[in-house]
């Protein structure tokens, strides 16, 4: 038996950025922040959280910068070129069920928080 699984709970780092694939399918790429620690003492990690099909469509709609969400998927690992030419390795969650929290300013996400939205 393999498993390859992610659950993250963080804060959306910027408002989602969207394109589409050449089949017209919307693919939302977002950062999520995370803690870990306590006091003077905490950390923030940054994921990579891609969104395909109709949970991009939903995140693209509702989710915003400094929103609080739930992710699950699977971790992936890609090699890459930057524009400078230097070879580079990237690390993301492809999404596959999201869940909206609170947003930064403590109004209530437009979709019942309590709600999961899988796809």
């Amino acid at each position: 038996m393999n498993v390859n699984k992610a659950i993250l709970v963080g804060r959306v780092g910027a408002d989602p950025s969207s394109r589409e694939t050449a089949k017209g399918d919307t693919v939302i790429n977002l950062s999520l922040a995370t803690n870990s620690g306590f006091g003077d003492n905490q950390k923030t990690d940054w994921h990579k959280v891609t969104f395909f099909g109709k949970l991009a469509e939903t995140v693209q709609e509702y989710v915003t910068k400094g929103q609080e969400i739930y992710v699950e998927g699977r971790i992936t690992y890609s090699k890459y070129t930057d524009r400078e030419g230097n070879e580079r390795e990237g690390t993301s969650v492809i999404a596959n069920m999201m869940q909206m929290g609170s947003r930064k300013n403590g109004a209530s996400s437009p979709a019942e928080s309590d709600e999961s939205i899988p796809f």
